[in-house]
Protein backbone atom coordinates (compact mmCIF):
# COMPACT_ATOMS: atom_id res chain seq x y z
CA UNK A 1 0.00 0.00 0.00
CA UNK A 2 1.41 3.42 -0.98
CA UNK A 3 1.92 5.98 1.74
CA UNK A 4 -0.25 9.07 1.47
CA UNK A 5 1.69 11.88 -0.17
CA UNK A 6 1.99 14.97 2.02
CA UNK A 7 1.32 18.12 0.01
CA UNK A 8 2.65 21.38 1.36
CA UNK A 9 0.83 24.52 0.25
CA UNK A 10 2.58 27.06 -1.94
CA UNK A 11 -0.03 29.81 -1.58
CA UNK A 12 0.74 31.16 1.90
CA UNK A 13 1.42 34.90 1.77
CA UNK A 14 2.76 37.07 4.58
CA UNK A 15 1.19 40.47 5.20
CA UNK A 16 4.12 41.67 7.32
CA UNK A 17 7.65 40.53 8.19
CA UNK A 18 8.75 39.33 11.63
CA UNK A 19 11.33 42.11 11.86
CA UNK A 20 8.72 44.74 11.04
CA UNK A 21 6.42 43.38 13.75
CA UNK A 22 9.23 43.72 16.28
CA UNK A 23 10.18 47.18 15.04
CA UNK A 24 6.65 48.62 14.89
CA UNK A 25 4.93 47.04 17.88
CA UNK A 26 7.54 46.20 20.54
CA UNK A 27 6.87 49.46 22.40
CA UNK A 28 3.10 49.03 22.44
CA UNK A 29 1.58 48.22 25.80
CA UNK A 30 -0.54 45.14 26.37
CA UNK A 31 -3.73 47.18 26.45
CA UNK A 32 -2.83 49.15 23.29
CA UNK A 33 -2.38 45.94 21.33
CA UNK A 34 -5.70 44.58 22.62
CA UNK A 35 -7.47 47.73 21.45
CA UNK A 36 -5.87 47.67 17.98
CA UNK A 37 -6.63 43.97 17.35
CA UNK A 38 -3.88 43.67 14.71
CA UNK A 39 -4.04 40.58 12.49
CA UNK A 40 -0.73 39.36 11.06
CA UNK A 41 0.34 36.55 8.73
CA UNK A 42 3.98 35.51 8.96
CA UNK A 43 6.16 32.49 8.21
CA UNK A 44 9.42 31.19 9.57
CA UNK A 45 11.43 28.22 10.79
CA UNK A 46 10.30 26.55 14.02
CA UNK A 47 13.17 26.68 16.53
CA UNK A 48 11.36 26.15 19.85
CA UNK A 49 8.27 24.28 20.99
CA UNK A 50 6.82 23.99 24.51
CA UNK A 51 3.53 22.08 24.85
CA UNK A 52 1.47 22.76 27.97
CA UNK A 53 -1.76 20.79 27.67
CA UNK A 54 -4.34 22.82 25.78
CA UNK A 55 -1.99 25.75 25.15
CA UNK A 56 1.54 25.86 23.76
CA UNK A 57 4.30 28.32 23.02
CA UNK A 58 6.42 28.14 19.85
CA UNK A 59 9.12 30.36 18.41
CA UNK A 60 9.77 30.89 14.70
CA UNK A 61 12.60 32.85 13.08
CA UNK A 62 13.82 34.14 9.75
CA UNK A 63 17.26 35.49 8.88
CA UNK A 64 16.51 38.81 10.58
CA UNK A 65 14.37 38.14 13.65
CA UNK A 66 12.21 35.75 15.66
CA UNK A 67 8.83 35.89 17.37
CA UNK A 68 6.86 33.85 19.88
CA UNK A 69 3.62 32.10 18.95
CA UNK A 70 0.81 31.25 21.36
CA UNK A 71 -1.35 28.35 20.22
CA UNK A 72 -4.40 27.40 22.27
CA UNK A 73 -6.90 24.70 21.45
CA UNK A 74 -9.82 27.13 21.84
CA UNK A 75 -8.36 29.54 19.25
CA UNK A 76 -7.56 27.13 16.40
CA UNK A 77 -10.24 27.54 13.78
CA UNK A 78 -9.96 24.09 12.24
CA UNK A 79 -10.14 22.39 15.70
CA UNK A 80 -7.03 20.21 15.01
CA UNK A 81 -4.85 21.53 17.79
CA UNK A 82 -3.35 18.20 18.92
CA UNK A 83 -2.77 17.00 15.38
CA UNK A 84 -1.04 20.24 14.41
CA UNK A 85 1.37 20.16 17.34
CA UNK A 86 2.06 16.46 16.97
CA UNK A 87 3.17 16.95 13.37
CA UNK A 88 5.37 20.00 13.99
CA UNK A 89 9.10 19.35 14.40
CA UNK A 90 12.03 21.64 15.08
CA UNK A 91 13.26 22.99 11.78
CA UNK A 92 9.88 22.91 10.02
CA UNK A 93 8.83 25.98 8.05
CA UNK A 94 5.37 27.07 9.16
CA UNK A 95 2.99 29.88 8.38
CA UNK A 96 0.65 31.36 10.99
CA UNK A 97 -2.18 33.83 11.16
CA UNK A 98 -3.26 35.51 14.37
CA UNK A 99 -3.60 38.56 16.60
CA UNK A 100 -0.69 40.45 18.10
CA UNK A 101 -0.62 40.57 21.90
CA UNK A 102 1.74 40.74 24.84
CA UNK A 103 2.06 38.03 27.45
CA UNK A 104 2.12 38.67 31.20
CA UNK A 105 5.91 38.87 30.91
CA UNK A 106 5.49 41.60 28.24
CA UNK A 107 6.81 39.47 25.37
CA UNK A 108 5.37 40.43 22.00
CA UNK A 109 3.63 37.35 20.59
CA UNK A 110 1.05 36.14 18.09
CA UNK A 111 -2.15 34.50 19.32
CA UNK A 112 -2.59 32.06 16.44
CA UNK A 113 -5.91 30.96 14.94
CA UNK A 114 -4.34 29.30 11.89
CA UNK A 115 -1.16 27.23 11.66
CA UNK A 116 -0.01 25.85 8.30
CA UNK A 117 2.90 23.45 7.77
CA UNK A 118 4.72 24.76 4.70
CA UNK A 119 7.58 22.28 4.56
CA UNK A 120 8.87 19.47 6.76
CA UNK A 121 12.44 19.31 8.05
CA UNK A 122 13.31 15.63 7.82
CA UNK A 123 16.71 16.16 9.44
CA UNK A 124 17.03 17.06 13.11
CA UNK A 125 18.55 20.43 13.89
CA UNK A 126 21.52 20.54 16.27
CA UNK A 127 20.80 21.07 19.97
CA UNK A 128 18.35 23.95 20.07
CA UNK A 129 19.79 25.25 23.35
CA UNK A 130 23.30 25.74 21.94
CA UNK A 131 24.77 27.43 18.93
CA UNK A 132 26.34 25.17 16.32
CA UNK A 133 29.96 25.10 17.47
CA UNK A 134 31.47 22.42 15.23
CA UNK A 135 33.59 24.50 12.88
CA UNK A 136 33.81 21.82 10.20
CA UNK A 137 30.02 21.50 10.02
CA UNK A 138 29.60 25.27 10.04
CA UNK A 139 31.72 25.66 6.89
CA UNK A 140 30.46 22.57 5.04
CA UNK A 141 26.80 23.07 5.93
CA UNK A 142 26.52 26.84 6.00
CA UNK A 143 22.72 26.63 6.02
CA UNK A 144 22.85 24.98 9.46
CA UNK A 145 25.30 27.62 10.66
CA UNK A 146 22.92 30.37 9.55
CA UNK A 147 19.92 28.67 11.19
CA UNK A 148 21.65 28.12 14.52
CA UNK A 149 24.22 30.91 14.93
CA UNK A 150 23.19 34.51 15.39
CA UNK A 151 26.81 35.68 15.02
CA UNK A 152 27.09 34.10 11.57
CA UNK A 153 23.82 35.65 10.42
CA UNK A 154 24.98 39.05 11.62
CA UNK A 155 28.38 38.62 9.94
CA UNK A 156 26.87 38.00 6.53
CA UNK A 157 24.29 40.76 6.88
CA UNK A 158 27.16 43.09 7.77
CA UNK A 159 29.12 41.80 4.78
CA UNK A 160 26.31 42.94 2.49
CA UNK A 161 26.26 46.37 4.16
CA UNK A 162 30.03 46.75 3.81
CA UNK A 163 30.06 45.85 0.11
CA UNK A 164 27.14 48.19 -0.57
CA UNK A 165 28.84 50.96 1.39
CA UNK A 166 32.04 50.53 -0.67
CA UNK A 167 30.08 50.49 -3.92
CA UNK A 168 28.06 53.59 -3.00
CA UNK A 169 31.22 55.44 -1.97
CA UNK A 170 32.80 54.79 -5.37
CA UNK A 171 29.64 55.78 -7.23
CA UNK A 172 29.47 59.01 -5.20
CA UNK A 173 32.99 59.76 -6.48
CA UNK A 174 31.68 59.34 -10.05
CA UNK A 175 33.39 56.01 -10.66
CA UNK A 176 31.58 53.75 -13.13
CA UNK A 177 31.13 50.10 -12.21
CA UNK A 178 32.23 47.68 -14.94
CA UNK A 179 32.61 43.94 -15.49
CA UNK A 180 35.53 42.18 -17.15
CA UNK A 181 36.19 38.51 -18.06
CA UNK A 182 36.72 35.83 -15.43
CA UNK A 183 38.49 33.54 -17.91
CA UNK A 184 41.71 34.85 -19.45
CA UNK A 185 43.89 33.61 -22.29
CA UNK A 186 46.92 34.93 -20.42
CA UNK A 187 47.66 34.53 -16.73
CA UNK A 188 48.23 38.21 -16.05
CA UNK A 189 47.43 41.13 -13.83
CA UNK A 190 49.27 39.85 -10.78
CA UNK A 191 52.10 37.69 -9.50
CA UNK A 192 50.28 34.54 -8.41
CA UNK A 193 49.78 30.93 -9.47
CA UNK A 194 46.63 30.56 -11.60
CA UNK A 195 43.90 27.96 -11.93
CA UNK A 196 43.78 26.41 -15.41
CA UNK A 197 40.61 25.32 -17.19
CA UNK A 198 39.84 24.14 -20.71
CA UNK A 199 37.35 25.50 -23.24
CA UNK A 200 36.06 22.51 -25.21
CA UNK A 201 34.49 24.34 -28.15
CA UNK A 202 37.62 26.42 -28.77
CA UNK A 203 39.96 23.60 -27.71
CA UNK A 204 42.12 25.96 -25.68
CA UNK A 205 43.32 26.35 -22.12
CA UNK A 206 42.13 29.37 -20.18
CA UNK A 207 43.08 30.79 -16.81
CA UNK A 208 40.69 31.84 -14.05
CA UNK A 209 41.66 35.41 -13.47
CA UNK A 210 44.27 36.38 -10.92
CA UNK A 211 43.22 40.01 -11.23
CA UNK A 212 41.17 42.12 -13.67
CA UNK A 213 43.93 44.72 -13.97
CA UNK A 214 44.95 44.41 -17.62
CA UNK A 215 41.36 44.47 -18.87
CA UNK A 216 40.46 47.43 -16.68
CA UNK A 217 43.41 49.42 -18.00
CA UNK A 218 42.31 48.63 -21.55
CA UNK A 219 39.01 50.32 -20.66
CA UNK A 220 40.98 53.36 -19.50
CA UNK A 221 42.78 53.36 -22.85
CA UNK A 222 39.34 53.20 -24.49
CA UNK A 223 38.30 56.46 -22.82
CA UNK A 224 36.83 55.60 -19.42
CA UNK A 225 38.37 57.84 -16.78
CA UNK A 226 37.15 56.46 -13.43
CA UNK A 227 36.12 52.80 -13.18
CA UNK A 228 35.84 50.07 -10.56
CA UNK A 229 34.95 46.39 -10.41
CA UNK A 230 33.89 44.28 -7.42
CA UNK A 231 34.19 40.63 -8.29
CA UNK A 232 35.98 37.32 -7.80
CA UNK A 233 39.67 36.56 -8.27
CA UNK A 234 41.25 33.09 -8.18
CA UNK A 235 44.73 32.23 -6.97
CA UNK A 236 45.93 28.63 -6.88
CA UNK A 237 47.88 28.98 -3.67
CA UNK A 238 47.64 27.71 -0.12
CA UNK A 239 44.57 27.81 2.10
CA UNK A 240 44.93 29.63 5.42
CA UNK A 241 42.96 31.74 7.87
CA UNK A 242 43.84 34.76 5.68
CA UNK A 243 43.54 33.28 2.19
CA UNK A 244 40.82 31.51 0.26
CA UNK A 245 41.66 30.48 -3.34
CA UNK A 246 38.48 32.23 -4.52
CA UNK A 247 38.10 35.69 -3.04
CA UNK A 248 36.42 39.04 -3.58
CA UNK A 249 38.39 42.10 -4.59
CA UNK A 250 37.61 45.61 -5.70
CA UNK A 251 39.92 47.15 -8.27
CA UNK A 252 39.59 50.75 -9.38
CA UNK A 253 41.43 53.10 -11.72
CA UNK A 254 41.43 56.84 -12.29
CA UNK A 255 43.25 59.00 -14.83
CA UNK A 256 45.53 61.95 -14.15
CA UNK A 257 46.42 60.94 -10.60
CA UNK A 258 49.47 59.18 -9.12
CA UNK A 259 50.07 56.81 -6.23
CA UNK A 260 50.13 59.65 -3.70
CA UNK A 261 46.64 60.73 -4.78
CA UNK A 262 45.61 57.08 -4.76
CA UNK A 263 46.65 56.64 -1.12
CA UNK A 264 44.37 59.52 -0.21
CA UNK A 265 41.44 57.94 -2.09
CA UNK A 266 41.99 54.59 -0.36
CA UNK A 267 42.38 56.26 3.02
CA UNK A 268 39.13 58.17 2.59
CA UNK A 269 37.31 55.05 1.37
CA UNK A 270 38.38 52.83 4.27
CA UNK A 271 37.86 55.47 6.96
CA UNK A 272 34.48 56.62 5.62
CA UNK A 273 33.14 53.04 5.47
CA UNK A 274 34.12 52.50 9.11
CA UNK A 275 32.64 55.84 10.19
CA UNK A 276 29.39 55.23 8.31
CA UNK A 277 28.88 51.73 9.70
CA UNK A 278 29.96 52.36 13.31
CA UNK A 279 29.56 56.13 13.67
CA UNK A 280 33.17 56.30 14.87
CA UNK A 281 36.67 55.70 13.53
CA UNK A 282 37.74 53.14 16.12
CA UNK A 283 36.70 49.49 16.26
CA UNK A 284 37.72 46.67 18.55
CA UNK A 285 39.28 43.72 16.79
CA UNK A 286 40.04 40.85 19.14
CA UNK A 287 41.87 42.69 21.97
CA UNK A 288 43.13 45.50 19.71
CA UNK A 289 41.60 48.93 19.23
CA UNK A 290 42.05 49.78 15.53
CA UNK A 291 41.95 53.46 14.65
CA UNK A 292 40.84 54.32 11.11
CA UNK A 293 40.87 58.08 11.53
CA UNK A 294 42.86 59.65 8.68
CA UNK A 295 45.64 60.28 7.96
CA UNK A 296 47.01 56.73 8.08
CA UNK A 297 50.67 56.16 8.89
CA UNK A 298 52.96 56.13 5.81
CA UNK A 299 56.50 54.74 5.64
CA UNK A 300 58.76 53.37 2.89
CA UNK A 301 59.53 49.66 2.79
CA UNK A 302 63.23 50.16 3.53
CA UNK A 303 62.52 52.54 6.42
CA UNK A 304 59.98 50.09 7.86
CA UNK A 305 62.56 47.28 7.87
CA UNK A 306 65.08 49.51 9.64
CA UNK A 307 62.46 50.81 12.10
CA UNK A 308 61.43 47.41 13.38
CA UNK A 309 64.96 45.97 13.27
CA UNK A 310 67.27 48.77 14.35
CA UNK A 311 70.37 46.65 13.74
CA UNK A 312 69.61 46.74 10.00
CA UNK A 313 70.73 49.83 8.09
CA UNK A 314 69.50 51.20 4.76
CA UNK A 315 72.97 50.66 3.29
CA UNK A 316 72.75 46.97 4.24
CA UNK A 317 69.51 46.63 2.29
CA UNK A 318 71.14 47.91 -0.89
CA UNK A 319 74.15 45.61 -0.79
CA UNK A 320 73.55 42.14 -2.29
CA UNK A 321 75.97 40.29 0.02
CA UNK A 322 74.73 42.02 3.16
CA UNK A 323 71.02 41.64 2.40
CA UNK A 324 71.54 37.97 1.50
CA UNK A 325 73.24 37.49 4.89
CA UNK A 326 70.29 39.23 6.61
CA UNK A 327 67.80 36.94 4.89
CA UNK A 328 69.75 33.84 5.89
CA UNK A 329 70.01 35.11 9.47
CA UNK A 330 66.21 35.07 9.62
CA UNK A 331 66.13 31.55 8.10
CA UNK A 332 64.41 32.80 4.94
CA UNK A 333 64.58 30.35 2.06
CA UNK A 334 65.96 32.31 -0.89
CA UNK A 335 66.56 31.77 -4.59
CA UNK A 336 70.06 32.48 -5.84
CA UNK A 337 68.54 34.31 -8.82
CA UNK A 338 66.81 36.91 -6.66
CA UNK A 339 68.11 40.45 -6.80
CA UNK A 340 68.23 43.07 -4.06
CA UNK A 341 64.63 44.16 -4.69
CA UNK A 342 63.17 40.69 -4.25
CA UNK A 343 65.25 40.12 -1.13
CA UNK A 344 64.00 43.41 0.35
CA UNK A 345 60.41 42.42 -0.35
CA UNK A 346 60.77 38.92 1.13
CA UNK A 347 62.48 40.23 4.29
CA UNK A 348 59.71 42.76 4.70
CA UNK A 349 56.91 40.23 4.24
CA UNK A 350 58.54 37.60 6.47
CA UNK A 351 59.68 39.68 9.45
CA UNK A 352 58.15 43.17 9.29
CA UNK A 353 54.59 42.86 8.00
CA UNK A 354 53.23 41.30 11.21
CA UNK A 355 54.22 44.44 13.16
CA UNK A 356 51.88 46.67 11.12
CA UNK A 357 48.74 46.60 13.27
CA UNK A 358 47.24 50.06 12.79
CA UNK A 359 46.36 51.10 9.19
CA UNK A 360 49.73 51.71 7.52
CA UNK A 361 50.77 52.48 3.96
CA UNK A 362 54.10 50.93 2.94
CA UNK A 363 55.37 52.66 -0.21
CA UNK A 364 58.32 52.64 -2.63
CA UNK A 365 58.40 48.98 -3.65
CA UNK A 366 61.33 47.67 -5.71
CA UNK A 367 60.81 47.51 -9.46
CA UNK A 368 61.89 43.86 -9.42
CA UNK A 369 58.66 42.85 -7.65
CA UNK A 370 56.39 45.41 -9.35
CA UNK A 371 56.22 44.53 -13.07
CA UNK A 372 53.22 46.77 -13.85
CA UNK A 373 54.12 49.84 -11.78
CA UNK A 374 55.75 53.06 -12.96
CA UNK A 375 59.29 53.76 -11.70
CA UNK A 376 59.99 56.79 -9.54
CA UNK A 377 61.29 59.72 -11.55
CA UNK A 378 64.54 59.90 -9.62
CA UNK A 379 65.13 56.22 -8.94
CA UNK A 380 64.58 53.36 -11.41
CA UNK A 381 65.19 50.81 -8.64
CA UNK A 382 61.91 51.82 -6.95
CA UNK A 383 58.34 52.20 -8.18
CA UNK A 384 55.47 54.48 -7.27
CA UNK A 385 53.70 51.66 -5.46
CA UNK A 386 52.17 51.12 -2.02
CA UNK A 387 50.41 48.45 -0.02
CA UNK A 388 47.99 49.04 2.85
CA UNK A 389 48.42 46.84 5.92
CA UNK A 390 46.04 46.44 8.84
CA UNK A 391 46.54 43.95 11.68
CA UNK A 392 49.56 42.52 9.86
CA UNK A 393 47.61 41.67 6.69
CA UNK A 394 47.75 43.26 3.27
CA UNK A 395 44.40 44.92 2.52
CA UNK A 396 45.24 46.92 -0.60
CA UNK A 397 47.87 47.19 -3.34
CA UNK A 398 48.10 50.23 -5.61
CA UNK A 399 50.49 52.12 -7.86
CA UNK A 400 51.00 54.61 -10.62
CA UNK A 401 50.52 52.57 -13.78
CA UNK A 402 53.42 51.87 -16.11
CA UNK A 403 52.23 53.33 -19.43
CA UNK A 404 55.38 53.04 -21.55
CA UNK A 405 54.85 50.06 -23.90
CA UNK A 406 58.60 49.59 -24.47
CA UNK A 407 59.33 49.46 -20.75
CA UNK A 408 56.34 47.19 -20.16
CA UNK A 409 57.64 44.82 -22.85
CA UNK A 410 61.03 44.76 -21.12
CA UNK A 411 59.32 43.91 -17.81
CA UNK A 412 57.32 41.10 -19.42
CA UNK A 413 60.50 39.67 -21.00
CA UNK A 414 62.17 39.77 -17.58
CA UNK A 415 59.25 37.76 -16.18
CA UNK A 416 59.76 35.19 -18.95
CA UNK A 417 63.45 35.07 -18.03
CA UNK A 418 62.55 34.55 -14.37
CA UNK A 419 60.41 31.58 -15.40
CA UNK A 420 63.33 30.00 -17.28
CA UNK A 421 65.54 30.52 -14.24
CA UNK A 422 63.14 28.49 -12.13
CA UNK A 423 60.87 31.16 -10.63
CA UNK A 424 57.50 29.51 -9.94
CA UNK A 425 55.51 32.74 -9.68
CA UNK A 426 55.74 34.94 -12.77
CA UNK A 427 53.62 37.07 -15.09
CA UNK A 428 53.04 35.88 -18.66
CA UNK A 429 53.95 37.97 -21.68
CA UNK A 430 50.73 39.64 -22.91
CA UNK A 431 51.00 40.83 -26.50
CA UNK A 432 47.38 42.07 -26.59
CA UNK A 433 47.95 44.33 -23.59
CA UNK A 434 51.15 45.70 -25.12
CA UNK A 435 49.22 46.46 -28.34
CA UNK A 436 46.63 48.38 -26.30
CA UNK A 437 49.40 50.35 -24.54
CA UNK A 438 50.70 51.50 -27.91
CA UNK A 439 47.46 53.47 -28.38
CA UNK A 440 48.25 55.41 -25.21
CA UNK A 441 47.35 54.81 -21.56
CA UNK A 442 46.91 58.24 -19.96
CA UNK A 443 48.66 58.90 -16.64
CA UNK A 444 46.69 56.54 -14.39
CA UNK A 445 46.79 55.05 -10.92
CA UNK A 446 44.91 51.97 -9.74
CA UNK A 447 44.41 49.88 -6.64
CA UNK A 448 43.04 46.50 -5.60
CA UNK A 449 41.42 46.06 -2.18
CA UNK A 450 40.81 42.66 -0.56
CA UNK A 451 37.15 42.81 0.45
CA UNK A 452 37.12 39.60 2.49
CA UNK A 453 40.04 40.63 4.70
CA UNK A 454 38.51 44.06 5.25
CA UNK A 455 35.21 42.41 6.23
CA UNK A 456 37.09 40.17 8.69
CA UNK A 457 38.27 43.28 10.53
CA UNK A 458 34.89 44.99 10.60
CA UNK A 459 33.04 41.86 11.79
CA UNK A 460 35.68 40.83 14.35
CA UNK A 461 36.41 37.49 12.69
CA UNK A 462 39.85 35.87 12.68
CA UNK A 463 39.29 33.31 9.91
CA UNK A 464 38.49 34.26 6.32
CA UNK A 465 36.19 31.24 6.10
CA UNK A 466 33.87 32.96 8.57
CA UNK A 467 33.12 35.78 6.11
CA UNK A 468 32.74 33.69 2.94
CA UNK A 469 29.46 31.81 2.58
CA UNK A 470 30.98 28.72 0.99
CA UNK A 471 34.77 28.67 1.48
CA UNK A 472 37.04 26.24 -0.34
CA UNK A 473 37.64 23.18 1.85
CA UNK A 474 39.65 20.01 1.63
CA UNK A 475 37.75 16.83 0.80
CA UNK A 476 36.72 15.32 4.15
CA UNK A 477 38.32 12.06 5.13
CA UNK A 478 36.05 9.03 5.00
CA UNK A 479 35.05 7.74 8.39
CA UNK A 480 34.50 4.15 9.39
CA UNK A 481 30.88 3.05 9.71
Amino acid sequence: MNKTKVDFPNNFRQNISIQKINKCYSNFSKSELEMKNITVKVAGRLIFKRIMGKASFLVIQNIHAKIQLYIAEKNITNKKYKEILKNLNHGDIIGVKGILFKTNTQELSIKCNTVVSLVRSTKHLPNKFQELSNQEIRYRQRYLDLIMNKKSKNTFKMRSKIVNCIRNHMIDLNFIEVETPMMHKISGGGLAKPFITHHNALNMNLYLRIAPELYLKQLIIGGFEKIFEINRNFRNEGISINHNPEFTMMEFYAVYIDYQDLMTIVENLISSVVKKLFNRYTIEYKSILLNFKPPFHKISMQDAICKYHSDIKNTDLNDLKKITHIAKKFNIQINSQWGIGKLQEIIFSEIIQSHLIQPTFIFDYPTEVSPLAKCKNDNNFLTERFELFINGNEIGNGFSELNDPKEQKTRFLQQEKNKKLGEKIFMQYDANYLLALEYGLPPTAGCGIGIDRFIMLLTNNTNIRDVIFFPTLRTPQKTRT
